[in-house]
């Protein structure tokens, strides 16, 4: 048993909503997630200024000051992009600090297979992570290879989430060839294999799945193991068939999250807030649903 085991504080009767989507990107010994290149390029595209990558402390009182609960996570993308990610355990070391508001989820890089399986057990058991974090474009990995479906094993077997970015990314955008980074290993079809031979694991689209929307509310309609988190997009830009489908067939699918720090939480609210979604779904999309992935639902 590890010092520190995270165990939720938070009390979700009194908290206003819970953001399924932010990032820490910087760690207790100052270490980032991702090289220099695609840490500037990054903050670029999404025009933050200087100093804007997260610590988990800053991020927590962020969030305490809006009554909101943040679900937190970093990216093990170490064989692709060749740079080791900020500490997980510091990830979780802070969230144990700040469990009123932080919700940690663990990440591993898919390719190290039989020793990121070992590392699912790791994180659940000894550090108290509640979901797992993909980005298969970072990652370089097609989600539906069944190489690592003994991870999706592991994760379901512990009873948590995965959360899977979908779509265009704004990591390497703008640069030489995108950093190397390839958009095709983010088509959601790819989790819709992982979702029919994985019926026990809740999966989690991130994102407006832009260019495939249409096929991820297919997928998040048709798969009751499958939501979408609307992170990453301010929602005044959210596709309209998705603005639609929020209101309708996705009203139990869809979570409140905004990419945090690239996206900030007043502006997702208020842009939100002007699609005019009726205020029962509202509900659902801001805490219920999220409630309902972490297994915290009554």
């Amino acid at each position: 048993m590890v010092a520190g085991r995270y165990e939720y504080g938070i009390d979700f009767a009194r908290v206003g909503a819970v953001d399924f989507h932010t990032h820490v990107e910087v760690d207790g010994h100052g270490h980032r997630a991702y090289d220099d290149a695609l840490v500037e390029a990054t903050a670029a595209y999404f025009k933050l200024g200087a100093g804007a990558l997260s610590s988990v402390d800053a991020l927590a009182d962020q969030y305490r000051r809006h009554n909101t609960a943040a679900v937190v996570f970093t990216i093990d993308a170490r064989t692709a992009m060749r740079h080791a990610p900020n500490s997980i355990e510091d990830l979780v070391a802070g969230a144990v600090r700040n469990n009123d508001v932080l919700i940690p989820f663990g990440s591993v890089d898919p390719w190290h297979e039989r020793r990121a399986v070992h590392r699912v057990h790791e994180l659940v058991r000894d550090y108290g992570v509640r979901g797992f974090k993909f980005h298969p474009s970072m990652q370089a990995f097609e989600p539906n290879d069944r190489r690592f479906y003994p991870i999706y094993e592991a994760i379901a077997e512990a009873g948590v989430p995965a959360l899977f970015h979908t779509g265009q990314t704004g990591m390497g955008a703008g640069l030489p060839g995108g950093h190397g980074i390839k958009l095709r290993y983010s088509d959601p079809m790819l989790l819709d294999d992982v979702a029919a031979d994985f019926p026990e694991l809740t999966i989690v689209m991130a994102h407006p799945a832009v260019p495939w929307v249409d096929a991820q509310i297919s997928i998040a309609s048709h798969k009751a193991n499958v939501f979408v988190d609307l992170s990453g997009w301010s929602p005044k830009y959210f596709p309209p068939q998705l603005v639609s489908a929020i209101g309708r067939q996705l009203r139990t699918k869809v979570l409140f999250g905004t990419d945090y720090p690239y996206i900030q939480l007043d502006r997702w609210q208020r842009d939100f807030d002007d699609l005019g979604i009726d205020p029962a779904v509202r509900r659902l999309v801001y805490k219920d649903n999220a409630l309902r992935v972490l297994g915290l639902a009554g």
